[in-house]
């Protein structure tokens, strides 16, 4: 089978990850496929912003509890490693962009082995002024939304079940 194929059609979001930081090279490479993924005019307006630091994922995941209604286990899954995808707020494709960018990354991720998900709290709350605190913390523009977050650490756990396909598809030739 196509390499690439293979790749798409083995990932899975991880929702269990061992308490183990990645290691730094595995994480430049997955923003580097975050940095090449294709922007509307080539605009590349996103910044990625990594976040290892348990007390500052904590503080973010405390703040997304309090806000959204969290069960107090709310944590990123336990992830040891957070890429925050933010766009500028006037960019019209900024959420295409980011959502690029995050595919690109949960496949190189994949083909390395480690786990990720999608994290999609923080694009409603931005300018909630708790969560602009932490986001200021981070050098994350005002002008910014983070339009997700790319959860990223090695597997607790093998997710070995099928992705339910749903989709439609119709061909008209």
């Amino acid at each position: 089978m196509n390499q690439v194929l293979e790749n798409i059609l083995t990932r899975r979001s991880t929702r269990a990850f061992k308490n183990e930081q990645l290691k730094d090279e595995e994480v430049e490479v997955i923003v580097k496929a975050g940095l090449h993924a294709p922007s509307g005019m080539n605009r590349q307006t996103w910044q990625f912003t990594v976040v290892q630091n348990p007390e500052t994922i904590e503080e973010l995941a405390k703040v997304i509890r309090k806000l959204l209604n969290k069960n107090e286990s709310y944590n990123f899954y336990g992830a040891p490693t957070l890429v925050m995808v933010s766009n500028d707020i006037d960019n019209t494709n900024g959420l295409a962009d980011s959502s690029c960018a995050l595919e690109n990354m949960f496949l190189m991720a994949n083909s390395l082995n480690i786990g990720s998900c999608w994290i999609n709290q923080l694009k409603t709350i931005c300018d909630n002024e708790e969560v602009r605190c932490i986001l200021n913390s981070l050098e994350i523009p005002q002008n910014h939304i983070v339009w997700g977050i790319a959860a990223l650490g090695y597997k607790a756990t093998e997710n070995n079940k099928e992705n339910k396909i749903t989709g439609v598809v119709k061909y008209f030739k």
